[in-house]
């Protein structure tokens, strides 16, 4: 449920939680986004997220991969507070930037769940459940401490907090940039070029990642059906849902839901 590994850097679009251990510069997309990260920086990918690389990347990578069989992030967000922050969150950035101290030190964590790994299955689970939790909480910690940074740098204007805003509360029923805009009392090119500065990422991507992560929620976290969640998250019919979901994701929403599985806190 759960490896720890030294390997060369590879593309990702599995059912698993990944994190992965850059010592050096990298550029890659997720979700056909493009990033390009600082030496010493943690990336954090969801189930079926897409991971390619960009350039040769051709140092060895540690990497952590976990099922959430194995680590409910939903069930520990209490304890981490990583759901909605390390993963699962259109907004930010899919990466922390370490100082090599910091870094150094998590990596080295890594090292003690991989040899734990190996030890006494009778104790290991719990030790190496242990290690991802405080390397999560850690990596948590200094999410929120960058985007408080970040903030100061280069804050939120008006506009874009009332998109986010409007996204949230929206997102269901009104899948249109124009819509957005209007509200806004902007042009639709005037709030696309925004939009775009600030995430990195067209409305037109946050608008369809945003119902793509409402729907894995609701696959993940409940027990109702395809058919339900369609009309949850207003789809004319299942069908229309799936191939919406496919196009995005890679997999129709009853694969993803046998590979990711139902959650233990699942309502």
């Amino acid at each position: 449920m759960l490896t720890v590994e030294l390997k060369q850097a590879k593309s990702f679009n599995i059912p698993r939680y990944v994190v992965l251990f850059l010592k050096e510069e990298a550029k890659f997309s997720v979700n056909f986004v493009s990033y390009k990260a600082k030496r010493n920086s943690i990336l954090f990918l969801s189930p079926y997220q897409n991971l390619k690389w960009e350039g040769n990347y051709s140092s060895e990578v540690r990497q952590i991969e976990f099922h959430g069989d194995f680590y409910c992030i939903e069930y520990h967000k209490k304890e981490v507070s990583c759901n909605g922050l390390l993963f699962n969150n259109i907004y930010l950035q899919p990466y922390i930037l370490l100082d090599e101290v910091t870094f150094t030190e998590i990596e080295g964590l890594t090292g003690k769940m991989a040899r734990e790994n190996l030890s006494d299955k009778r104790f290991s689970d719990s030790v190496v459940k242990s290690y991802l939790q405080l390397i999560l909480a850690i990596c948590s910690k200094e999410k929120i401490l960058q985007i408080d940074n970040s903030l100061i740098q280069k804050p939120f204007n008006s506009q874009i907090l009332s998109f986010r805003g409007l996204l949230e509360k929206h997102f269901i029923h009104q899948r249109s940039a124009s819509f957005y805009a209007c509200a806004l009392s902007m042009s639709t090119s005037s709030f696309s070029k925004k939009i775009k500065q600030q995430f990195e990422k067209t409305p037109t991507q946050l608008i369809q990642e945003r119902v793509v992560l409402e729907a894995k929620k609701l696959l993940h976290l409940t027990h109702k059906t395809v058919k339900e969640i369609a009309a949850e998250l207003n789809f004319d019919d299942e069908h229309y849902f799936s191939r919406y979901f496919k196009r995005e994701v890679g997999l129709s929403p009853t694969q993803f839901r046998e590979e990711v599985g139902i959650s233990i806190v699942a309502k």
